[in-house]
């Protein structure tokens, strides 16, 4: 071989081996559904994008605060699912970006006015209602009477029979406690939430937490959403869905893009992927059995009918305002989870 031919070929070995390597896109998702649920979100949009997806399952109320404590160097892309509350306060301190999905207008109106009330900066991707499950089987064993309404909870016999989640972490336990003070009024609701603490055997970090417990016989009462409870009785489990006979507060789990994403286009394809009908039609086979927000999406026979449920009319936009959430949430912290059990 010439010389000259040898560096020539040198030179273009270099070139090729210079060349940029094309990196796959991907994606880092903060999911606050149940674990079931979340992962077949994560690997249904892999298997149909190509997108990789970095999954972590918590709930709202620490993705909340994971996205504060990230402000300055975001991990994560998007947060889907989780109650509505933490989101609204998220958009409010500017922690998520504005975006409008073109498929928007395939959407119930619930959904579109949680996205109003946020600027764009979330959107609704499901409903469900606030209420109990217990084990029928614990209940009879201990000779307990069958429970019907909030009032029931706070009798002296359920003593070390019920667990909800801690309103700080958990979505879900925030929105019985902002429920409790739009139900009851705010002192009456708040000595409500005393009466109730004498009777809670432990707070969960998770909000679905309690009725899995209930189902493994771990605990009889589980506060809960009630397609939770109904998720557990589909299992297998001898749970009992009740919708308290006072009326309840209700969900809006929503979506949003976290702001500073390090990939805002894959969080975009996944944002209009999780609105479709049919992406959300499969919720019930990952037994999750809530109201999906959009209105051609099919909805499983034995999820709740909330059109027969006596809802309170749930200020969504003052109750996930920053200012109103750490005033309650520090109210409780001080005038409930302190007090002796």
């Amino acid at each position: 071989m010439k010389m000259s031919t040898f560096f020539s070929a040198v030179a273009a070995a270099v070139v090729v081996s210079a060349a940029p390597v094309a990196h796959a896109e991907s994606l880092t998702v903060y999911c606050g559904a149940d674990e079931v649920w979340c992962q077949q979100m994560a690997r249904g949009f892999e298997d149909e994008t190509g997108i990789t997806v970095d999954m972590t399952r918590k709930s709202a109320g620490e993705i909340y605060a994971q996205l504060k404590a990230e402000a300055e160097n975001p991990k994560g892309d998007i947060w889907w699912a989780g109650t509505g509350d933490p989101h609204l306060q998220a958009a409010e301190e500017g922690l998520t970006e504005e975006y409008v999905s073109p498929i928007r207008d395939q959407l119930q109106p619930w959904a579109i006015k949680q996205a109003e009330a946020a600027s764009n900066r979330t959107v609704g991707v499901y409903s469900g209602a606030l209420g109990f499950g217990y084990n029928k089987d614990l209940l009879e064993k201990n000779a307990l009477p069958v429970p019907a309404c909030w009032a029931d909870l706070i009798k002296p016999e359920y003593k070390g029979h019920i667990q909800v989640a801690n309103p700080n972490s958990s979505g879900t336990a925030y929105t019985m406690l902002a429920t409790m003070v739009q139900l009851f009024g705010e002192d009456k609701g708040f000595e409500y939430m005393k009466a109730l603490h004498k009777n809670v055997n432990q707070y969960t970090k998770s909000g679905s937490a309690p009725i899995k417990a209930a189902g493994l016989g771990e605990t009889t009462i589980g506060i809960v959403f009630m397609h939770d409870a109904v998720s557990q009785t589909v299992a297998g489990f001898p749970i009992v869905t009740v919708a308290p006979c006072e009326g309840t507060g209700y969900e809006i789990g929503s979506m949003s893009i976290i702001k500073g994403a390090r990939n805002p286009d894959a969080a975009k394809k996944y944002y209009d992927w999780a609105l479709t009908a049919e992406v959300q039609s499969r919720a019930q086979e990952a037994n999750s059995f809530q109201v999906p927000s959009n209105k051609a999406a099919k909805q499983s026979d034995k999820a709740p009918d909330l059109s027969t449920i006596k809802l309170i009319d749930y200020d969504f936009k003052k109750y996930g305002s920053s200012a109103e959430r750490k005033r309650l949430l520090k109210k409780w912290d001080d005038e409930v989870a302190s007090l002796p059990q």
